[in-house]
């Protein structure tokens, strides 16, 4: 359904070092700081991009969003929240660990990156 999502961040580079770090935990490769002072990290599924604001005002995080990350496991989840924590992310909602749902059981993992935008790694454990 999606093919993009952008956030916008105060300081470029702060927000590669945490998303070069969380992103290899997911297999998805780092990013270089492009021509329009962005940064896009993409796979088959889609694109992050990060960048500062067009309008030139600061970056805020979306009050109530989350962007949510797909996971391979729960070892990856683990280690993206660990990778996220070391680079300048902040752990945010419950501790990584499973959630009990109607549809299924999910591991996830929960952060802030450096300007605040809220993100969740999630694993789909399979059925007993």
């Amino acid at each position: 359904m999606f093919t993009h999502i952008v956030i916008g961040s105060n300081d470029i580079e702060a927000s590669k070092k945490f998303y070069d770090s969380t992103f290899e935990a997911l297999d998805v490769p780092p990013s270089e700081i492009n021509a329009r002072g962005r940064l896009v990290y993409a796979d088959r599924t889609g694109r992050l991009i990060v960048t500062r604001p067009i309008n030139g005002k600061p970056a805020t995080a979306a009050n109530g969003g989350t962007i949510g990350l797909h996971a391979r496991s729960e070892d990856a989840v683990r280690k993206w929240h660990a990778a996220g924590v070391a680079n300048g992310g902040t752990t945010c909602e419950d501790p990584p660990g499973i959630r009990h749902y109607d549809s299924g059981d999910l591991f996830l993992a929960y952060l802030r990156d450096p300007t605040g935008n809220k993100l969740c790694a999630m694993y789909s454990v399979p059925p007993a």
